[in-house]
Formats: C-alpha cells, sequence, structure tokens
C-alpha cells in the first residue's frame, strides 16, 4: 500500500467541481455545531457525499477500487471519511463537563471520528492519506522555538481579557477542588492533541488530495472554529479560533510534523487551563493582568 498525497500544488484549482462537496462537508459543521440542528447538518453532510459520488463519477474515479487496482484519490471517499468523523462527533453534547460519564462520552465520540476514519480508509479504501507523521521533517528550526515562546506570550496577553470580559468562562464548570482541576488539565489538553489529530491530519490532509492548500486550509478552519464553538469558545471567540485554525494548518504544511502543532496547541490550551482555573477562583494569586 502507498500513501496518496496531494497532486502538485501547481495543478489544484480551487474552482473545480470537487470544491461542491468539500464546501458542503465542512458548511455541515456551523449547522452541528453552531446553531445545532443536528437532522439538518446529517442532510448537508448526506448532499455533500451524495455530490462527491456525482464528481468521481463524471471524472471516471471509482469509489470502490478493484482489489489489484491502485487506488486513486476520490473525493467521495475523502468527504465520506470527513462527514462519518462529524457525524460521530454530532452524537454527543459538547459542553465541557468533568465527571466521568463525560469523559467516556468524549473518549468515545471524538475517539471514534479519529479511528473510524483512519480505519477504514487505511484497510477498507487501501489508502494511506490519513497519516500522523509525529516528528515530520525533523529537528525544528530557529523560527519554530520563537513562536512556540510567541504563543505563549500572545495567549497570556490576550486570553484572560478574553475569557473574563466576556464571560465565556462560565461555559466551563467550576473547578474549586484539586480534583476538579486535574480533570480539566486532564480534558483541556486531551480535547486539544484530538483538535490536531482530526481538523489537520484528517480533514485538512484530505482536502487538500483535491484543492489548493490556502482553500483546503480554510474549509478545515470552518469545521474547527465551528467544533470550538459549541465547546465553549463563544462571544467573540472565533475572532481568535479563525487565525489560530488557519496557522495551525499552515504550520503543519511547513513542519509536516504533528509534534510541533500539538506542543503549539497544548502550550495554548495551558493558558487557557490557566484562565479557566484563575476565572473560577478569583481571590487565587495569579500571574494575569485580568
Amino acid at each position: 500500500m502507498t500513501a496518496h498525497a496531494a497532486a502538485p500544488e501547481h495543478v489544484r484549482r480551487t474552482w473545480t467541481p470537487a470544491l461542491v462537496p468539500a464546501a458542503l462537508v465542512c458548511l455541515a459543521a456551523p449547522v452541528l455545531f453552531v446553531v445545532q440542528v443536528v437532522w439538518l447538518g446529517w442532510i448537508v453532510l448526506a448532499l455533500a457525499v451524495a455530490s462527491a459520488i456525482l464528481v468521481d463519477r463524471r471524472g471516471g474515479i471509482a469509489i470502490r477500487p478493484a482489489r489489484d487496482a491502485e487506488p486513486v484519490p476520490s473525493i467521495a471517499r475523502d468527504v465520506f471519511l470527513i462527514a462519518l468523523g462529524q457525524c460521530l462527533v454530532s452524537l454527543i453534547p459538547l459542553k465541557a463537563e468533568l465527571d466521568d460519564a463525560a469523559f467516556v462520552r468524549f473518549t468515545l465520540g471524538l475517539g471514534g471520528a479519529v479511528v473510524l476514519p483512519y480505519v477504514i480508509s487505511r484497510f477498507v479504501f487501501r489508502d494511506r492519506a490519513i497519516r500522523f507523521p509525529w516528528r515530520g521533517g525533523g529537528r525544528w528550526a530557529w523560527w519554530q522555538w520563537v513562536w512556540l515562546l510567541g504563543v505563549i506570550v500572545l495567549g497570556w496577553l490576550i486570553l484572560p481579557f478574553y475569557f473574563v470580559t466576556s464571560g465565556v468562562y462560565m461555559n466551563w464548570p467550576v473547578v474549586d477542588t484539586p480534583e476538579l482541576i486535574g480533570r480539566l488539565f486532564v480534558g483541556v489538553g486531551a480535547v486539544g492533541i484530538w483538535d490536531e489529530l482530526f481538523f489537520v491530519c484528517t480533514v485538512f490532509v484530505l482536502l487538500r488530495r483535491h484543492l489548493p492548500d490556502v482553500t483546503a486550509n480554510v474549509l478545515q478552519a470552518i469545521v474547527f472554529v465551528s467544533f470550538l464553538w459549541e465547546l465553549g469558545y463563544q462571544a467573540w471567540g472565533p475572532v481568535l479560533t479563525i487565525p489560530f485554525a488557519l496557522i495551525q494548518g499552515f504550520l503543519f504544511l511547513r513542519t509536516r510534523s504533528l509534534g510541533y502543532i500539538v506542543t503549539v496547541h497544548l502550550l495554548f490550551d495551558a493558558v487557557v487551563f490557566g484562565v479557566l482555573v484563575h476565572a473560577h477562583n478569583p481571590g487565587a494569586v495569579s500571574f494575569f493582568l485580568v
């Protein structure tokens, strides 16, 4: 089995028939996670898959390649995998909770959204587009280390103002005991890692096989930001989460390293964690300005 990477950038065009199903499968995310009309979101996902099948048929691409044939990148297969992941996530409420049932729910729903598309792509479609390159291009360059410091500084300056003045910290449960603080730390970090596994290593990677990198990145950001909205990053949160999603996709292209973008995300989430603890315990000692 071979990995089927994206075609060279110069041969990928935005205005192709593949844009229709790609846009539909990503625009289903605001319906599912922002408007939260799940049945309508499922209809949009179904339309995305159906239109992708039509695009493949017009292009003469087999949806299920013969066993002895080399699989060719298929918009129908890739859109189906993205739709499957979103559908699984939509089956669980994304309200931030810290009890045991919530941890199980998130593990099954979010875990399935990564594992099932990977397994189906690898063993049913015989395709290795979905991969998780931890080290990527090798040692980190100087600018990568600088950006890690920049993430901490920017998070320290911006996130307290966002969470406290908008009141969105109330979308997360009160954490006023060591056990709850520990659970919040684990939960925030685990969801942050999942974000990169699904939105970048699955959605973005699959879309860029058919569309230019910029277009694919914008589309994955729609899904990314919609998920974060239901999770709790509301009010003017998209002003922060949209650039973050786009930058993460760009960094993955530059570094080819899941390890790097996960590190960036975990540093950002470490600041989020600190702000949430501070916001729910305003009398505690804090290094934040708000």
